[in-house]
């Protein structure tokens, strides 16, 4: 049978045997020490200061996504329930003026301004549609 490895070298022979003469593993002598070199150094540095301002940025997507067929199905006279089943629920649900819901969309692709800007307002009246305020204009910044 055989001894188990020792990081300096092989242990004792089980009885019986002759002794090894313990030498070191050659993965475990020491080396000289790296120098570092300040050229390859810089060169990472630059580099990755370089790369740090190409960072992709997603497509932003904010709000409830409004489909012009839904917008144009809304009438005068649906209940709550029916504009919440056709547009889902409202972006903004103000409680100092429960009778009116806001649909606001805008999407943004990478660095660049809105491509798509909604906004849609529904007003009730006695649990009914009164008003619908469409293509309202959001901020131009957006």
């Amino acid at each position: 049978m055989r001894g188990y490895y020792d990081p300096v070298g092989w242990a004792a022979p089980p009885c019986g045997t002759p002794e090894r003469p313990r030498t070191q593993h050659p993965r475990l002598v020491p080396t000289e020490p790296m120098r570092t070199n300040s050229t390859l150094i810089l060169l990472i540095m630059t580099a990755l200061l370089l790369a740090s301002g190409c960072v992709y940025q997603a497509a932003l997507s904010q709000g409830n996504l409004l489909d012009q067929e839904d917008i144009d199905q809304l009438e005068v006279g649906m209940t709550p329930g029916q504009v919440r089943f056709l547009l889902g629920t409202p972006m903004i649900d103000d409680p100092f003026h429960e009778n009116r819901w806001d649909y606001i969309y805008y999407l943004q692709i990478g660095r660049d301004k809105a491509i798509l800007k909604r906004w849609v307002s529904v007003i009730f009246d006695n649990e009914n549609v009164s008003e619908i305020i469409r293509d309202q204009e959001l901020r131009p910044d957006l």
